[in-house]
């Protein structure tokens, strides 16, 4: 029991847990251009809600930053940091 079953260290886990995180943001502007079509008819607040995801990424990558630069910690580690982030995706469910 414990260790990772594939073997990686937590460093391996976090290149590529960034490497992830950066390239489904193509994937997702993609998303928002289509579902943005007259055609598709998908409601204002609907799409609201989908663009201010955007604003929990983009404040997010801050957040992780200075989490590790400063703390050395993922930033669900460091609350004051992870708390606001957090409140970005919390406003996108309203």
């Amino acid at each position: 029991l414990g260790g990772d079953p594939f073997g990686m260290t937590p460093d391996q886990w976090e290149v590529i847990e960034g490497n992830l995180f950066g390239a489904s943001l193509l994937p997702y502007l993609g998303f928002l251009y289509f579902l943005g079509k007259e055609e598709v008819k998908c409601p204002p607040l609907g799409m609201t809600g989908f663009k201010f995801l955007l604003a929990f990424v983009f404040g997010t990558i801050p957040a992780a930053i200075v989490a590790k630069v400063q703390y050395n910690e993922i930033l669900a580690n460091v609350d004051w940091l992870h708390g606001p982030a957090e409140s970005l995706l919390t406003i996108t469910n309203l």
